[in-house]
C-alpha cells in the first residue's frame, strides 16, 4: 500500500483502551461523526507522545477498512484547531 492510498482525517479522542488503542470521533467534513478504533503510530510510541480523551488528533485510515485507523499527530492543546484557511482582512 502506498502513501497515496491513505485518507487523512481530524478527530477527537473519545475513549482510551489498553495497548495504545483509542476510540476517535471524526470531526472532518469528509466523515463527520464517524467513529474509528485507532492505534498509536510507531513514531509517536518511540517519542512517548501522551494521548488523553479530548485531545484533537490527525488520523490516517485506509479505504479497505473504514473502522480502523492510525493516530499520526496530536495537535497542541493551546493552539486553535485546524480549519479552513482564511486570509486576514487588511
Amino acid at each position: 500500500m502506498s502513501k497515496q492510498d491513505v485518507i487523512e482525517l481530524i478527530g477527537v479522542v473519545e475513549e482510551t483502551f489498553p495497548n495504545a488503542m483509542f476510540r476517535v470521533r471524526i470531526t472532518s467534513d469528509q466523515a463527520k461523526n464517524h467513529e474509528l478504533l485507532c492505534h498509536l503510530a510507531g513514531r509517536m510510541r518511540v517519542h512517548r507522545v501522551r494521548i488523553l480523551p479530548g485531545d484533537q488528533v490527525k488520523v490516517e485510515m485506509t479505504p479497505y477498512d473504514l473502522k480502523k485507523g492510525r493516530i499520526v499527530y496530536r495537535f497542541s492543546p493551546n493552539r486553535p484547531p485546524p480549519g479552513p484557511q482564511t486570509e486576514p482582512t487588511p
